[in-house]
Order: structure tokens, then C-alpha cells, then sequence
């Protein structure tokens, strides 16, 4: 899993793409990212699958700050990304959030 970041010169934002490759996700039909900047809403937010099995999405962020995030598979799975900048303890469960920092 990879992050992309691109910072906008003209504005403080940053385009973010997150990628879950198929490693991660073999069989999902659907993946969709829900996180602090859709207010963990695990259905505003979906991402395409490409021809390889991966997923992607591209959002627009507010830049110095840090996200929490996770990607929700097939409405049932919570995976992290593995390249994430940090990890943060979830409030809900015994699990742990990944951070992306822009």
C-alpha cells in the first residue's frame, strides 16, 4: 500500500491517493475508505478497483494536519494501510487506526 501525496500550490491542500493492493484485499468486491475527513462514514467515500486488483481513491485534504483512517472491505473487513505514517489506538475495540500526515 502506497500513499501519494501532492501539495497544491495555490491552496493549502494537499491531493491525497490511497492505494490497497490486492495483496491485502484478494477477493473484495468493494472497498471503500472511511476515515476523520468523511467522518468515518463507510459508504461516502469508495474507491475503483483497477484492472491489477488494486484500489485507489484520491482525496483532497486540508494540509498540516493528520488524518486517521481506515479501508473497509466488502462491508465487513477493517483493514490499516500498511505504509501508513503512523498508527493511533482506536477508540472502538482493540485495534489500531493508521495516520496519514499532510
Amino acid at each position: 500500500m502506497s500513499i501519494k501525496k501532492r501539495y497544491l500550490k495555490t491552496r493549502p491542500v494537499c491531493k491525497v491517493t490511497f492505494r490497497l493492493p490486492k495483496a491485502a484485499a484478494e477477493s473484495a468486491r468493494k472497498v471503500h475508505i472511511a476515515g476523520e475527513f468523511n467522518n468515518w462514514d463507510t459508504c461516502a467515500t469508495p474507491m475503483k478497483e483497477l484492472k491489477d486488483g488494486t484500489f485507489t481513491v484520491t482525496i483532497d485534504l486540508e494540509a498540516n494536519r493528520e488524518y486517521q483512517f481506515r479501508y473497509f472491505i466488502d462491508e465487513t473487513f477493517w483493514e490499516n494501510d500498511w505504509d501508513a505514517d503512523k498508527y493511533l489506538p482506536s477508540i472502538y475495540g482493540s485495534c489500531e487506526n493508521s495516520v496519514v500526515i499532510v
